[in-house]
C-alpha cells in the first residue's frame, strides 16, 4: 500500500517482480503524455523496489468531475498506439497485471486486429494459467478456446474494427482517485487495446458517478452500436484472471461471460 512521505506517496512491495515499478511508471508517463487527456498521478521517481508519486488530495466524487473525466478519458483513448497489444513507448518485454501479492504476466505483442490480440495475448494464456492452478476444468479451457477462435474469425460482430486505443489497462474504481481538481488515475497496466475494454473494467465492480462518466464519454466519442452487449466480452479476461488468482465465485462469473459469446 502507498504510504505518505513528505509531498509524495511511496509505493513499495517486497513481492513485486523485478521491473514492476518501472513498468508502472512507464505506463503513467505514456498516459500523461496525452494533451488534455485523463489526469494521472505524476511520477516523482522510480527505483527497483519502490515508486514515488505526487500526493493526491481526496474529494467527494461529483457529477462535474465525472463528466470531465469521461471526456478526458475519450481523449486518452483517441491518442492511440501503433498496433493492438503494444506496450507504452519506451517499454520492452511484457508487463504485469493482478493483485500486488500475485502479479501475472500481461503479454504484449503487435496485432492488426483486436480480436486476434485478445484471443492470443489475453484469453488463451489466462485459461492455461487458470487450469494450471486448478481453478478451471478442461471443459472450461475448451470453451475459452472456442471463444478465442470466434474472435480470430470474427466478421465484425464482436470486433468493431476501431483503431487501437491507449488504455489504462486496469481501470477499476480503486484506481480512480477523486481529487478537488478532478479524477486522477493510478496503478495502470497501460497498453494498446480496444477502448471498450477500459470502460468494461470500470463497470465490473461499479464506480461512483459511473452513469455520468459513460454518458460524457459517449457524447465526446460515440461508442459503436451494441457496445453494451459487448461489456461482458471485454470483462472475460479480468474475470478469468480473478478466477485464476482467487477462485471461488469468480470461476462461475468468468465462464458465464465466456459462454455468452459462444
Amino acid at each position: 500500500m502507498p504510504r505518505p512521505e513528505a509531498s509524495a506517496f511511496v509505493k513499495t512491495s517486497m513481492t513485486a517482480p523485478d521491473g514492476y515499478f518501472a513498468w508502472e511508471a512507464t505506463g503513467l508517463r505514456w498516459l500523461a503524455a496525452v494533451t488534455d487527456g485523463a489526469r494521472v498521478a505524476p511520477v516523482l521517481g522510480v527505483e527497483p523496489n519502490r515508486l514515488l508519486l505526487e500526493r493526491v488530495s481526496h474529494a467527494a466524487p461529483s457529477r462535474t468531475a465525472a463528466e470531465a473525466f469521461g471526456r478526458d478519458l475519450a481523449r486518452t483513448h483517441a491518442a492511440g498506439a501503433p498496433a493492438y497489444g503494444v506496450g507504452p513507448d519506451g517499454w520492452e518485454g511484457h508487463g504485469w497485471l493482478g493483485p500486488a501479492t500475485d502479479l501475472l504476466p500481461l503479454l504484449l505483442g503487435s496485432y492488426d486486429r483486436w480480436g486476434e490480440m485478445y484471443a492470443e495475448l489475453r484469453l488463451l494464456p489466462i485459461a492455461t494459467e487458470g487450469e494450471r492452478r486448478g481453478a478451471l476444468t478442461g471443459e472450461d479451457v475448451r470453451d475459452v478456446e472456442r471463444l478465442a477462435q470466434r474472435l480470430r474469425d470474427d466478421d465484425g460482430d464482436l470486433d468493431t474494427g476501431e483503431p487501437p486505443a491507449r488504455l489504462h489497462g486496469d481501470l477499476w474504481s480503486g484506481n480512480l482517485l477523486w481529487s478537488p481538481d478532478g479524477v486522477v488515475l493510478v496503478d495502470p497496466a497501460a497498453h494498446a487495446g480496444h477502448r471498450e475494454t477500459d470502460l468494461a473494467m470500470l463497470q465490473m465492480f461499479g464506480s461512483p458517478q459511473l452513469a455520468t462518466v459513460l454518458a460524457a464519454y459517449d457524447e465526446a466519442a460515440p461508442l459503436a452500436d451494441g457496445w453494451r452487449s459487448r461489456v461482458a466480452l471485454h470483462q472475460t479476461y479480468p474475470l478469468l484472471l480473478h478466477a485464476a488468482v482467487f477462485g471461488g465465485t469468480y470461476v462461475g462469473q468468468a465462464m458465464d461471460a465466456v459462454r455468452r459469446y459462444l
